[in-house]
C-alpha cells in the first residue's frame, strides 16, 4: 500500500476556500451545519482558484429546500467561454430532512436567521458551513471588541513577564 503524503493540496479535504468574517461580528452563532452545494462546472473551477465572496450572502428556506443567495463566484476568463455565467445566481443547498426541519422551526418561531460562515473542501466536494444565528445589538459588538482587546493585552503582559 502506498502512503499518503502529508502535504495538503488546495482542492483536497479540509482546506478553506473563503470565510465570512462579518457573520461572527454581526451574529451570535448558536449551531452549525455542513451543507453541500449544487454547482456548475465553471463554478467549481472558480472555487478551486479561490475566487468566492460570502460577505453579502444569506440562506433562506422555501418549499422545504435551502438556497444560498448573494454568494459571488466570479467566473474564470478561460473556464467559461461558451456560456454566459451569472456570478450571483441562487444555489441550492443539500441538507438532511432533519436538519432542514430544525432550521425551519428555528427561523419561523424563535426569530433566528441562517448565515453562511465558510466554504471549504471536504473529500473533493465543496461544502458550506451555515450557522443558526441571532443578531447582535450594538452594545454586544462593543463588549466583544472590549473582550478581544483585553485578551490581546493580557497576552502581551504575560509575554513580557516571562
Amino acid at each position: 500500500m502506498s502512503k499518503k503524503s502529508g502535504k495538503k493540496k488546495p482542492g483536497d479535504g479540509g482546506s478553506t476556500i473563503v470565510v465570512n468574517r462579518r457573520a461572527r461580528f454581526e451574529f451570535f452563532i448558536e449551531e452549525r451545519f455542513e451543507a453541500g452545494l449544487v454547482l456548475e462546472g465553471w463554478e467549481v473551477k472558480s472555487l478551486r482558484a479561490g475566487r468566492a465572496n460570502l460577505t453579502e450572502a444569506y440562506v433562506f428556506i422555501r418549499n422545504g429546500e435551502a438556497y444560498l443567495i448573494g454568494c459571488n463566484l466570479p467566473p474564470l476568463p478561460t473556464a467559461s467561454t461558451h456560456i454566459h455565467p451569472d456570478p450571483t445566481r441562487t444555489r441550492k443547498l443539500l441538507l438532511h430532512q432533519k436538519e432542514l426541519a430544525k432550521l425551519v422551526g428555528a427561523t419561523e418561531q424563535r426569530g433566528y436567521t441562517i448565515v453562511p460562515l465558510d466554504m471549504h473542501w471536504s473529500r473533493g466536494r465543496a461544502k458550506l458551513t451555515i450557522g443558526l444565528a441571532k443578531g447582535k445589538k450594538q452594545h454586544d459588538k462593543r463588549a466583544d471588541k472590549k473582550e478581544r482587546d483585553w485578551q490581546r493585552e493580557k497576552e502581551r503582559l504575560l509575554k513580557h513577564r516571562v
